[in-house]
């Protein structure tokens, strides 16, 4: 059946789907991890192809006109026609690195686009039972148990602008770019941490800027950037415009890569 547009009931969709496929990543996870490598020598695994399956068949089922790019299907070649103004980015297992090296910091990112900002999303991180969402007007942690059911629900929000600041920078993709944005704010602490749960600090509060000087694809970032969005932060161009999504036929890229960016909680960089 299709489920209405009504956002919160698209939210609770999309979280659902994230658990599901939390699970099937968590039964390769303890099974055994046998890497693969893609044709652009990124490595991809089991879990990564059973999570997007899952995502995939609910999105189309539930919601069989709004068009969806996910990562997997993207590296085979199969992309939409055209996008309109709302479709789906899934990255069915953001972090394979953090995955394949068994640390906990690996995610399920579902994110619904529309006109170009991500508006709807869901973050789960299987290994450390957390779920992070978003829409509109409204942000959450969900505390999640060992068989991937929801338990406790809190609302999060940005904090407010704080000196010192938190900086979030990538364990697996640090840049001298991003050192040197470091360097700019005296006394910064830094934290590490991988895949999309770097939104997740700032959206809850726990962090106040993630920059991000490296190559990322919309489906690593939107659902991250949908629950930060909610929770009160905003990410630019590092000159300060809208950072947007459904980039198709960029001249300097290919399909869905992103430019670097600047992702803010209360405080501003």
């Amino acid at each position: 059946m299709t489920i209405g547009m009504d956002d919160a009931a698209i939210l609770a969709e999309l979280e659902r789907l994230a658990l599901l496929a939390g699970a099937e990543i968590m039964d390769v996870f303890h099974a055994g991890i046998v890497v693969e490598e893609k044709s652009d020598h990124s490595p991809v695994t089991e879990a990564d192809r059973r999570a997007e399956i899952v995502i995939l068949q609910g999105l189309r089922a539930a919601f069989p006109h709004i068009p969806c790019v996910a990562e997997e299907e993207a590296s085979a070649g199969l992309l939409p026609p055209a996008l309109g103004d709302t479709f789906f980015l899934v990255d069915p297992l953001d972090g394979t690195k953090e995955f394949i090296k068994r640390r906990p910091d690996f995610t399920v990112n579902i994110a619904l686009v529309r006109k170009g900002v991500p508006e709807i999303g869901v973050v789960y991180a299987p290994a450390q039972g957390t779920l992070y969402s978003g829409r509109p007007g409204k942000a959450y942690a969900v505390a999640v148990g060992e068989n991937h059911e929801p338990l406790d629900r809190s609302e999060i929000s940005v904090r407010g602008c704080a000196e010192p600041k938190t900086i979030v920078a990538s364990r697996s993709h640090r840049t001298p770019e991003t050192d040197e944005f470091i360097d700019r704010h005296d006394g910064a602490e830094i934290v590490s941490v991988g895949s999309s749960l770097k939104f997740c600090l700032l959206a809850s509060g726990k962090a106040d800027l993630y920059p991000r000087f490296g190559r990322t694809m919309e489906w690593d970032t939107a659902a991250g950037d949908a629950v930060l969005r909610a929770a009160g932060g905003r990410t630019t161009l590092i000159d300060g415009r809208p950072f947007t999504y459904g980039k198709r036929n960029q001249a300097e890229d290919v399909d869905f890569a992103n430019p670097w960016f600047v992702a803010e909680g209360g405080a501003k960089g």
